[in-house]
């Protein structure tokens, strides 16, 4: 009996410190709890993120507009570019024919040909010119100027006829040309000393 006893105390008493954590917990739980937000809190954190989501959203488009427009001009660029030097090749192969029209008009001039000739050749190489220059072409201004590696080739020196005349460009052996301001072709001078 003295057992029993002894075992509904303790349970009893197990009962009652189960009951004395059980609440406590249940107060430490409403002590340690955050209070409920409101309404008013729920829009601000939702205006927040939402802010900051635009914000993101507006700078990854204002750089994507920037490489677009940066793309855009790049390409309009390379475009006038290629537009200006497409006839680059064909123009410098036609150089010597042009070459070739001068020295075959001068040699009608040399030779006292008809001049109804010489009109009908002076007439042909004028057009093929044109036709040139439209594209750009421009015959290098060489004879009495500054010696400049850039745009002359040297084939040789001479004894320059004045002092005035020494570091220029005494005689031009073959005419040099630009095409929309780039050197194609440079001129082969003689250069004075």
């Amino acid at each position: 009996m003295k057992e029993n006893k002894d075992k509904e105390q303790n349970s009893e008493m197990e009962d009652v410190q189960f009951e004395d954590q059980h609440t406590e917990t249940k107060k430490g739980k409403g002590k340690g709890r955050k209070k409920k937000p409101t309404k008013e809190e729920k829009l601000l954190e939702e205006k927040e993120e939402l802010q900051q989501k635009y914000n993101e959203l507006n700078d990854r488009f204002l750089r994507l507009y920037s490489e677009f427009d940066n793309f855009r001009k790049r390409t309009a660029k390379e475009r006038l570019e290629l537009i200006k030097s497409a006839s680059q090749d064909l123009i410098v192969d036609l150089l010597p024919v042009l070459d070739d029209f001068e020295r075959g008009v001068k040699a009608f001039e040399d030779h006292h040909a008809d001049p109804e000739l010489i009109k009908g050749v002076e007439l042909i190489y004028t057009k093929f010119y044109n036709i040139l220059k439209q594209r750009g072409l421009k015959p290098m201004e060489s004879m009495g100027k500054e010696f400049n590696t850039d745009w002359h080739e040297a084939l040789t020196n001479i004894p320059a006829p004045s002092e005035d005349m020494k570091g220029k460009v005494v005689d031009v052996i073959q005419t040099g040309y630009l095409l929309n301001d780039k050197v194609i072709r440079y001129a082969k001078v003689v250069v004075g000393n």
